[in-house]
């Protein structure tokens, strides 16, 4: 069973850094509330780590 997580966009992007809207676009997030289904791996946590601010995260098994 591969690991996934889903990850909404709770919070505007509006007044932060460049970087940090670079990384939610990347992740696949446009709006708030939106929500994507990624695979769990190193990559995707590390951007989840440098805007968990930003996000909600829920653990699914898929």
């Amino acid at each position: 069973m591969a690991k996934k997580v889903e990850i909404t966009l709770s919070r505007s992007l509006i007044g932060r850094p460049k970087d940090q809207r670079v990384t939610v676009k990347t992740l696949g997030l446009n709006k708030v509330n939106h929500s994507v289904v990624k695979e769990d791996n190193p990559a995707v946590r590390g951007m989840i780590n440098k805007v968990s601010h930003l996000l909600t995260v829920k653990e699914i098994d898929a």
